[in-house]
């Protein structure tokens, strides 16, 4: 089926109780970036690791995008998660005021825009909840530097787990698999930083999410 029938065949509007939790601008602006990258449906969702039909339908609004989901076609587009959301800053102010600072929630996590859009790095504060994604593999291109500002945080990377409470830190390179998991019951908050590279296959690897995502750790 080519990517046009793929996406037509999706296209029907979807449930109520799956579009009350959707994010209404991420849809169009999914759909958007990813042809001014000239990426079909195909291509861009074998470089994200979904399938094509999952693909379709967080692109018709029918699925709600995870933050990793958000932060991995960030990557393949060569854009940031606020284009991606529809956000829109009118200049490169070196101050974001904590005002300014919505938060967005998906797959589960709270975060805020910490710094501003079209930089070569990404800043985020995080609320990670209790028993949220801990079982979800990264690995991509790039670093990340993480701060723990409330709550405990088991980090793992390759085969090493670390326990890290407030006021630890962690940098390291994304190519390791890495899991970020709270370990107490009111979640972990956190300073996020990562680094927007912009290659064919900077894709996040998730992995175990049944029947939606493939893990990636073979990728060439």
């Amino acid at each position: 089926m080519s990517s046009s029938e793929t996406e037509r065949s999706s296209g029907a509007a979807p449930p109520a109780d799956q579009a009350a939790g959707a994010l209404p601008a991420v849809a169009p602006q999914l759909r958007a970036l990813r042809r001014r990258a000239s990426l079909t449906l195909e291509a861009a969702a074998r470089a994200a690791g979904l399938s094509p039909a999952h693909l379709s339908r967080l692109e018709t609004g029918q699925r709600q995008p995870s933050l990793p989901m958000l932060l991995a076609l960030a990557r393949i587009y060569g854009t940031t998660v606020s284009e991606l959301l529809g956000e829109t800053v009118a200049d490169r102010d070196a101050v974001v005021r904590a005002a300014d600072m919505e938060p967005t929630a998906a797959g589960g996590w709270t975060y805020w825009q910490a710094g501003a859009s079209g930089r070569g790095m990404q800043a985020l504060r995080v609320h990670v909840p209790h028993g949220s994604q801990g079982d979800i593999v990264r690995v991509h291109p790039g670093e990340e530097w993480l701060h723990v500002l409330r709550g405990r945080l088991r980090l793992s990377l390759g085969d090493t787990t670390h326990q890290l409470a407030p006021g630890d830190s962690a940098h390291f390179d994304s190519l390791t698999p890495h899991r970020i998991a709270a370990q107490d019951p009111d979640g972990v908050e956190l300073l996020f930083v990562h680094t927007l590279l912009q290659s064919p296959t900077a894709a996040l690897c998730l992995g175990p999410t049944p029947g939606d995502i493939r893990d990636m750790r073979d990728m060439p």
